[in-house]
């Protein structure tokens, strides 16, 4: 079995499960497995078992991507965002190799369970880079518009990439949406 002292370790570790086999799938004897937590670490650090685990996980990456893309998009000057929003998507996703978590529990019956954090996540997300873009003279009609072409390419692009086993399609798609959004910001 495996130390762990702090809570945010153990997040990290069961983040990974839900990443590679969905909540569903990630049973407590999958996850006591692959973390090599035991099931007493894993009960003092999440009482309330898989589901606060779940929830606990969903927090620590919408702050993750609060703290390094959202308020950034926000409050920083918004070239400057957006092009840092591109290289933390890039670097968070290990350019296509991981999975969106909040993503895959949007696509399975976990969205209903859950169905607050994912949306709000989303909806963060593609207003932040709204903002930004209106912020950077995108015509109101249009900035709406590539926030959500933005976000939605880069979820498809990470499914596609996974289904491919081909990293280098979400690089390339990475690259043809920076373009796109930055022919809007010249």
């Amino acid at each position: 079995m495996r130390t762990v002292f702090e809570k945010s370790d153990a997040i990290a570790l069961v983040a990974e499960v839900f990443r590679e086999c969905g909540y569903e799938g990630a049973s407590m004897s999958t996850i006591t497995a692959r973390t090599r937590l035991s099931k007493g670490s894993l009960y003092h650090f999440f009482p309330g078992g898989k589901e606060q685990m779940a929830t606990e996980v969903l927090a620590h990456v919408d702050a993750w991507f609060a703290r390094e893309i959202f308020v950034p998009l926000e409050t920083v000057e918004p070239g400057a965002a957006i092009d840092r929003m591109w290289e933390a998507v890039d670097a968070y996703f290990r350019s296509g190799k991981r999975i969106c978590l909040i993503g895959a529990f949007a696509l399975d019956e976990t969205r209903d369970r859950f169905a607050r954090p994912i949306r709000s996540y989303f909806e963060r997300w593609t207003n932040a880079l709204e903002a930004a873009l209106l912020r950077h003279g995108v015509p109101t009609d249009h900035a709406g518009q590539l926030a959500e072409d933005a976000v939605s390419g880069i979820q498809g692009a990470l499914v596609l990439a996974r289904a491919m086993a081909d990293e280098t399609v979400f690089e390339r798609s990475l690259t043809r949406m920076r373009l796109r959004l930055a022919s809007h910001t010249a």
